[in-house]
């Protein structure tokens, strides 16, 4: 789920995080970026939570209008169970290990907040994706597949009252969104009937290797600050250290540490990602700016024998 650039991301917020509050400890920024990463993937098994309590309300408006006989249009379809009996929705809303997993975390997120639930269902009733699955008596795995799929795409995760109660719950989910909900959409689009249970808990990175290059960037970074700091010193020469953005001077600091000791990143790899990094979160011009300086100190770094890279990642 998380790539090596979000893994980034989230040392670059844990390092600023420590300029913030002044707190020079390591052992509590290791133990923030720890939470961190692993609140992504609570946030992965929050949306599929929300899918488990949209189901029960799709089955508690059936059963209740089932007992009082009323004749609205939900029943005017010629199945009124075709929602509740969605393969993809039943594969969610059945699954133990699912539902384990979301005990075991406390995420009871949606049951103590269950106005959202009603709103997003309704919301889900009224669109036409849903109408037009209704109206058809029949269905296969692939058509309630593209409907779960049109629902996350189309309604649930654009709904701005469901983001605004992410960011006000998890600072960092702010940018977790975006890289979650397109994993959301990847994995369900990948699902099958035959899927077991863990299909839909997936790891949450691809190997234990990138948590420890997650943590030994933070306390290489960190640890060797004043060293690093040396070497962007005199490569700036139209710019004060104070003048320097504190995000752009962090991904610096990231970049060299990288590049000096992490033989086994390619110098263009580590270049390219932090400069896609700070298009993003720092200023217009600074993924210029810090181009400029990695290109002079990559040149001076292989002249003096100091970019000694290996591994299968040159090949």
């Amino acid at each position: 789920m998380l790539t090596r650039r979000h893994i980034r991301v989230k040392v670059m917020q844990s390092i600023y995080a420590l300029i913030q509050s002044k707190d020079d400890s390591l052992q509590k920024q290791e133990k923030f970026l720890k939470v961190s990463i692993e609140n992504t993937y609570t946030l992965y098994l929050l949306w599929l939570s929300l899918f488990i309590e949209i189901h029960k309300r799709a089955a508690d408006q059936i059963s209740l209008s089932a007992n009082k006989y009323i004749a609205d249009k939900k029943q005017k379809f010629p199945n009124p169970n075709r929602f509740i009996q969605n393969r993809l929705l039943l594969q969610i809303a059945d699954n133990k290990l699912l539902a384990e997993e979301i005990t075991h975390r406390n995420l009871d997120n949606w049951y103590l907040n269950e106005e959202y639930v009603k709103l997003i269902y309704k919301d889900i009733v009224d669109s036409d994706a849903y109408q037009d699955y209704m109206s058809v008596a029949e269905s296969d795995y692939a058509s309630d597949k593209e409907l779960i799929l049109t629902l996350f795409k189309t309604i649930i995760a654009p709904n701005e009252k469901i983001y605004d109660y992410f960011e006000d719950d998890k600072l960092t989910w702010v940018d977790d969104i975006p890289i979650v909900n397109t994993f959301v959409l990847k994995h369900l689009k990948k699902a099958k009937p035959v899927h077991p249970e863990s299909y839909f808990l997936p790891s949450l990175m691809k190997d234990d290797d990138d948590m420890q290059y997650a943590l030994q960037l933070l306390s290489r970074t960190l640890l060797k600050n004043e060293a690093l700091e040396k070497e962007i010193e005199g490569k700036t020469p139209n710019w004060d250290k104070d003048r320097i953005a504190e995000i752009d001077s962090i991904l610096l600091k990231m970049a060299i540490c990288e590049l000096l000791h992490f033989p086994s990143i390619p110098e263009k790899v580590t270049i390219n990602e932090y400069l896609e990094i700070a298009k993003e979160y720092s200023t217009p011009k600074s993924s210029i700016f810090i181009n400029g300086i990695l290109d002079k100190l990559t040149k001076e770094y292989k002249s003096e024998g100091k970019l000694n890279k290996m591994g299968r990642g040159l090949l």
